[in-house]
């Protein structure tokens, strides 16, 4: 099924996932409005920044930031579930406290990884998200695992770095 980004808004459960599927690729904040619910929640953001921590579409539209901030040409191509990008800015997960836990340096590889997201709709927008992710896959793709000396120390300088600018 292809569905364009730009499709009319629907509350049709299907067309709501597919486009915020979209959005988080390319999406203007005002996207994520109709799409996610003011009380809307991410499971899957215990290893975000803090921005995405909060409550809605302000939480979604975060994420979204910041997996492009990492993944230059980030999209999604919804067959079942199969995306792509280019490794190509630091990338930063946090801890439960949302202090930085690692940061991976841009290897400049690309990688295309299988997700599955599941949503729960209330009123026609998303209320809530969890995703099933094959980040072993996608890790070794981009030479994060095994991690080589180098690679080591790049993610080590990498993590003063965002430190630094953290606090």
């Amino acid at each position: 099924m292809t569905v364009s980004p730009s499709a009319a808004v629907s509350a049709d459960p299907v067309s709501v996932a597919v486009r915020s599927i979209h959005a988080m690729a390319d999406g203007d904040r005002a996207d994520f409005d109709p799409l996610y619910h003011p009380r809307a929640v991410d499971r899957e953001n215990r290893i975000q920044p803090p921005s995405s921590r909060v409550q809605g579409p302000a939480c979604f539209y975060s994420t979204a930031l910041w997996l492009r901030a990492a993944f230059e040409g980030l999209h999604y191509d919804i067959h079942h579930a199969i995306a792509d990008g280019r490794h190509t800015a630091p990338w930063a997960v946090y801890q439960e406290d949302g202090s930085v836990d690692a940061v991976f340096p841009p290897t400049g590889r690309t990688f295309a990884t299988t997700q599955s997201h599941w949503f729960l709709l209330e009123d026609g927008r998303i209320i809530e998200h969890w995703a099933n992710r094959d980040d072993l896959g996608t890790a070794r793709q981009l030479g994060w695992v095994p991690p080589s000396p180098v690679y080591l120390f790049k993610m080590a300088r990498a993590k003063r770095r965002a430190l630094r600018t953290q606090g």
